[in-house]
């Protein structure tokens, strides 16, 4: 079942600057966690499990997903 987001409240990281390359998450339902693409709010939104997004958060902030050049 695909959950209705049309009134979702999404809210943009404190830290995207506003740069135009951000994600979009949603804390409106309780059993998920969407997250979208700024640029395209109509397009689709990636569903995660609260802990799954939990998980992804902890792994950003120790840098497992830190790009090597």
């Amino acid at each position: 079942m695909i959950p209705d987001l049309s009134n979702a409240s999404w809210f943009k990281s404190s830290h995207s600057n506003n740069g135009g390359e951000c994600v979009e998450v949603s804390a409106s339902l309780p059993s998920a966690v969407p997250v979208r693409d700024s640029k395209n709010p109509d397009g689709p939104a990636l569903m995660f499990t609260p802990e799954g997004f939990a998980a992804f958060v902890l792994g950003v902030k120790r840098g497992a997903f830190a790009a090597t050049v």
